[in-house]
């Protein structure tokens, strides 16, 4: 994804980067970037009054631009009022501020967006020391989230770059990822705040967590066995915890067991041997628990239950001329799968389907528009990625550097503003800033 993202501040943290910098950024119905009217002129009249009429330009000197952003955690009523006019004439004397409650100051805080509270380290030793304080750390865990974000992961040639996309802001972020270790390559996903990493260090295959926000990190103990698996992260946000489930090699060994590793006893546990079966590819969804993977033989999906370490299969047919498939997890136990159908470029088209576990079969819930499929893929052999979160499912494609988003609750298709891929290398996967994200 190309962010275009704008030169770093003093602070060397967080960069907003430019909405209008991005080359080629589309409009959608609910993430795309809104479009400026221009004020409407009506017959040489001049407005003077510092608000402004309806229909007439403003050119009073107080009149300043209206800001959009929605904080965090607040109500309707309270949004409405960051809408209002600020004027730069009134201004607060440093003595109320110097005498604010902190734990006022914590309730002020933790509903600015998280990217933007870096810039606000600067003001004062003391906004830079309360970021880190547990009460504020308390206070954040307590508000809802940000909402849904793109982190784009590459390196350029070596030092590792990061992206933020913010679907609430509709704006891109840069974060610094050079506190990574060089072996850190791969983007296993992130979860609840926490991203994972692996990579090899030499010739011992390592996985590390790591919150981009407090830029902390953390290497993982060794598995039993030493070979580059398939990953996958899950958080659980009740007690705090989490866990990284390591399957199959990426080779496509079968002999290796399943291992768990489990933050809170801080190691791997070794559990049943995968059965044997031709696996489509190394894409995993994990919901309610359970870990799934597509499998040729037998043909259906191959379950993992976390919590009794066994796996099972089930017989779930996938649709008839399906080309790619992707499992993508929902809330709650939706389970879903996208990809395209057909076999000749002209019939080809995107669905997505919902596993109905009662009959153990697909059940088509969307079709992608056949305008957005052209613009997605415009060659029928054009490779794409998909993946989910929070009943959101994102589509990129590598070539053409697009990102499409399918809201199912909403059932709303949406071009995601400024989204292209940075390289060929680019990883992508949905992200969750939070403070309070623990890599222990």
């Amino acid at each position: 994804m190309d962010g275009s993202a704008g030169e770093s501040s003093e602070s060397g943290s967080i960069v907003s980067c430019s909405q209008s910098s991005i080359n080629g950024a589309l409009h959608g119905d609910d993430y795309g970037c809104p479009r400026q009217v221009s004020p409407i002129r009506t017959g040489g009249l001049r407005n003077t009054s510092p608000m402004g009429r309806v229909g007439l330009r403003n050119t009073s000197p107080s009149r300043q631009k209206v800001i959009k952003t929605r904080p965090r955690g607040l109500d309707e009523e309270t949004v409405a009022t960051f809408g209002k006019v600020a004027h730069p004439d009134v201004q607060m004397e440093d003595n109320i501020w110097a005498m604010l409650p902190e734990d006022l100051l914590n309730e002020i805080l933790v509903r600015v967006p998280p990217f933007m509270i870096f810039r606000l380290r600067s003001v004062c030793k003391r906004w830079n020391s309360i970021l880190q304080d547990s009460s504020f750390l308390k206070f954040h865990s307590q508000v809802p989230s940000h909402g849904p974000c793109l982190l784009t992961f590459w390196k350029n040639p070596h030092t590792p770059q990061c992206s933020v996309f913010s679907l609430p802001l509709k704006a891109w972020y840069r974060i610094p990822f050079t506190f990574l270790p060089q072996w850190a390559f791969w983007l296993v996903g992130s979860s609840g705040g926490i991203v994972c990493f692996s990579g090899l260090d030499g010739l011992t295959f390592k996985t590390l967590v790591c919150n981009p926000l407090t830029q902390t990190w953390r290497t993982l103990p060794s598995m039993h066995y030493n070979q580059q698996r398939q990953l996958i992260m899950v958080v659980n946000r009740i007690d705090r915890s989490f866990k990284v489930i390591a399957t199959g090699d990426i080779y496509g060994d079968k002999s290796l067991p399943t291992e768990v590793y489990d933050s809170k006893l801080d190691r791997w546990s070794l559990h049943q041997l995968m059965p044997a079966v031709n696996l489509c590819s190394s894409k995993m969804a994990y919901c309610d628990s359970r870990l799934y993977l597509e499998a040729l033989s037998p043909l259906g999906l191959m379950m993992y239950r976390l919590d009794t370490g066994y796996w099972e299969h089930i017989p779930a047919k996938f649709p008839r001329s399906l080309l790619d498939g992707y499992l993508v997890a929902g809330t709650q136990k939706r389970l879903f799968l996208a990809g395209r159908i057909g076999l000749y470029s002209t019939f080809q088209s995107m669905r997505i389907w919902e596993l109905d576990h009662a009959k153990i079969t697909w059940v088509e819930i969307s079709r992608m528009p056949p305008k957005h499929f052209r613009a997605l893929l415009r060659l029928s052999a054009e490779r794409f990625e998909c993946f989910g979160q929070d009943n959101l499912i994102c589509f990129t494609s590598w070539n053409q550097g697009k990102g499409l988003l399918y809201d199912v609750d909403k059932k709303v298709w949406s071009w995601i503003a400024g989204c292209a891929l940075q390289s060929y290398n680019c990883q992508v996967c949905f992200y969750e800033p939070r403070f309070d994200a623990s890599i222990y």
